[in-house]
């Protein structure tokens, strides 16, 4: 079983991914700002001697935490520390930069994108590229959920979903979406069996 250590491990999705992955016995260590109870601890993915301490000896670590918290300018030295621990690092991403269809715009980009999700949606683009742009030897991936996801849609645990790349993928209503249960499905999955190697893909019913 793999150690992982998760950041935002008590947020809507973080919460999931550590439910999923202490299901299927892996070792499970939850950060957040404000952690509580056994398995968290309290600390910030931004605070470079706590996260160089919490992840020794991890094999995967997990980035759950809000685009606009910072995260583009802590890229690289989540990479570092990732790197010289041999862990790969796995990322909730953001639908915002998926592609409405092959060649078409992205989502954010398209009139109907809500303004008040910009902000987030905007970050999270740039903190793919980051990675995107990251040598080598650095192991991540990084998984889009459908547009519809979060506490506001909340479904049940499914366990069948379909998986794609940088297109989103609608259902035969042309919706596209995906509960925290299944999304954390296939996170965990992918941390069982890598088939995503430096790559984003993304997940929807």
């Amino acid at each position: 079983m793999a150690k992982l250590v998760v950041f935002g491990g008590t947020g809507y999705a973080g919460t999931k991914v550590v439910a999923e992955a202490r299901d299927r016995g892996h070792e499970v260590l939850a950060i957040a700002r404000n952690a509580e109870g056994e398995g968290t601890r309290a600390g910030s993915l931004y605070d470079e001697a706590f996260l160089a301490e919490v992840a020794k000896g991890a094999d995967v670590l997990v980035i759950a935490v809000q685009g606009q918290s910072g995260l583009l300018e802590a890229v690289p030295s989540i990479a570092q520390v990732a790197k010289d621990n041999g862990a790969r690092i796995g990322v909730v991403g953001g639908a915002g930069s998926l592609y409405v269809t092959e060649g078409g715009p992205r989502l954010i980009d398209t009139p109907e994108f809500p303004d008040e999700y910009k902000g987030e949606a905007g970050a999270h683009v740039e903190v793919l590229e980051a990675f995107r742009a990251l040598p080598e030897d650095v192991e991540w991936f990084y998984l889009s959920p459908a547009p519809e996801f979060g506490a506001w849609t909340e479904g049940g645990r499914i366990g069948d979903f379909r998986l794609g790349s940088d297109v989103i993928l609608n259902d035969e209503n042309g919706r596209s979406k995906i509960s925290g249960a299944d999304y954390a499905i296939a996170f965990v999955d992918e941390i069982d069996k890598p088939e995503h190697r430096r790559q984003r893909f993304c997940v929807a019913y």
